[in-house]
């Protein structure tokens, strides 16, 4: 099993405990609240995220193991969670391996698909493009 795919288990293992979507939303909220928070400096327009309703950023790291590494941040607490989400899925990760990955298939295995208005999943969406595309980006070079 990949480093993804075992973060994925993790999460899903994490997700089944909570009861309902109340609890869940709590718990996205609580994972949101864990995330260092960008510098001013890294709030830049190259930083944000195009297609999120709030306010998002993303900044990737990459490594000299050719991993990448990902920070993140938002305005919103639900989307902050979020953001918690990917990193936990995607950081750290190596190009070929972010891009082996199917996160719409990750996330209807931990209920969000469902659970989330279509603005949040539009962004989310927006988030795994542009981890995409750095990943990509990452490769060619």
């Amino acid at each position: 099993m990949s480093g993804i795919d075992q973060a994925l288990a993790e999460l899903k293992d994490e997700f089944e405990l909570l009861g309902d979507w109340e609890e869940r939303y709590r718990y996205v909220i609580e994972l949101g609240r864990d995330l260092a928070p960008l510098s001013d400096a890294e709030r830049t327009d190259a930083q944000k995220v195009r297609g999120c309703a709030s306010q998002v950023w993303l900044v990737t790291e990459p490594q000299p193991s050719g991993a990448l590494v990902f920070r993140g941040d938002s305005d919103a607490h639900i989307v902050r969670g979020l953001i918690a989400i990917l990193l936990r899925l995607y950081s750290g990760r190596a190009p070929g391996e972010i891009l082996a990955f199917d996160a719409r298939q990750a996330f209807e295995a931990l209920g969000l698909t469902g659970a989330l208005s279509s603005q949040r999943s539009n962004g989310l969406a927006s988030m795994v493009a542009r981890i995409r595309r750095d990943a990509e980006l990452a490769l060619a070079a």
